[in-house]
């Protein structure tokens, strides 16, 4: 069965989500022009689900996104109508013409329905990953020959705690995926992931970086001063990589954890880590256990769940998680 979703009500609070999909049979089928797609279609629906990117990571058989999910705030039609036109950059002339259609019924104030519609669509991050999915999805296959599902699961989500070292630890995770792959020794070098962007001057990119720096909007910090700070935790002192020279294997890492040894930061984030793709919840303790109550109402589960801190491997500050592994979360 599957497990239900931990979402927060974005009528009430903002929300930060990591989600991650994955293709089918993990093929390995996204090159170079269907990561471009992908890369706009994400700007493109966030834009109009109304949802924030704070950084990605594009590679050759699944994604990484942390999106920020807005606290919910009356659309007007103007905006609506806008985001809605998003969609359809070189609309067809039937797609024209519904847009005219529905302009005319919001000028007469008939457009409850089509507004109805809309909404229901913003402000939720389910909606968002679907709409994204959907449409790679249709474009793939239309542009590969190829039909049926192109996606092999539903997407993964952990509910990450808005705090500057959460999210600062989350996105660095993310970002340095291809530094993992071996695809770049730096991840501003691997053109498909939100630093990357953010470094050639996205100014969208550069916002959702701010954002992770200081936790909250982020449009008061230079981009200078929030590139330093966030580089400072992709890449901790001694921990840059330098060609010839391995990144840490699982198996050093299983020697240090079994050693009961510390590692700089920057060096664990290079390793797979299971707790940052299916944690559930990712936060403080205290923002973990507040989320407890909600997944055993969820799931009816009658042992009484608990928190577990991450291993004392490096300096996660408070870092815990709201699932324990029985395998190794690394590797």
């Amino acid at each position: 069965m599957r497990v239900p979703r931990i979402k927060i009500d974005s009528r009430s609070f903002a929300a930060v989500y990591h989600c991650m999909s994955r293709t089918v049979n993990s093929e390995h089928c996204l090159d170079a022009t269907a990561k471009e797609v992908m890369r706009k279609q994400l700007w493109k629906i966030a834009d109009f689900c109304g949802v924030q990117i704070l950084t990605y990571a594009l590679m050759s058989n699944h994604f990484h996104v942390l999106v920020r999910v807005p606290l919910k705030t009356e659309v007007p039609d103007a905006e609506l109508l806008r985001r809605f036109k998003v969609l359809y950059p070189k609309p067809t002339k039937y797609q024209t013409a519904r847009i005219e259609v529905i302009e005319e019924k919001l000028k007469r104030g008939e457009a409850g329905a089509w507004r109805k519609q809309q909404l229901a669509l913003m402000g939720d991050v389910s909606q968002f990953m679907k709409l994204f999915k959907q449409r790679f999805a249709i474009w793939f296959n239309s542009n590969h020959g190829r039909h049926g599902p192109f996606w092999c699961e539903r997407f993964k989500s952990v509910l990450v705690e808005g705090r500057a070292n959460v999210l600062t630890t989350m996105a660095a995770y993310i970002d340095l995926n291809p530094v993992r792959a071996g695809l770049a020794v730096d991840p501003k070098d691997y053109r498909f992931c939100g630093y990357a962007e953010a470094v050639a001057g996205k100014q969208n990119a550069r916002d959702g970086i701010a954002v992770v720096v200081t936790g909250e909007s982020g449009n008061s910090l230079k981009w200078r001063d929030a590139h330093d700070a966030y580089r400072t935790r992709l890449f901790g002192a001694g921990a840059i990589e330098r060609p010839g020279k391995a990144s840490i294997s699982p198996g050093a890492l299983e020697k240090v954890m079994a050693a009961k040894g510390t590692l700089p930061i920057a060096s664990v984030l290079r390793c797979r880590a299971r707790y940052f793709t299916s944690g559930v919840v990712l936060g403080s303790k205290a923002f973990v256990a507040g989320h407890l109550a909600t997944y055993k109402k969820l799931t009816d589960c009658r042992r009484r769940p608990e928190t577990h801190p991450l291993p004392e491997i490096t300096d996660w500050g408070d870092l815990a998680t709201m699932r324990g592994f029985r395998k190794t979360p690394f590797g």
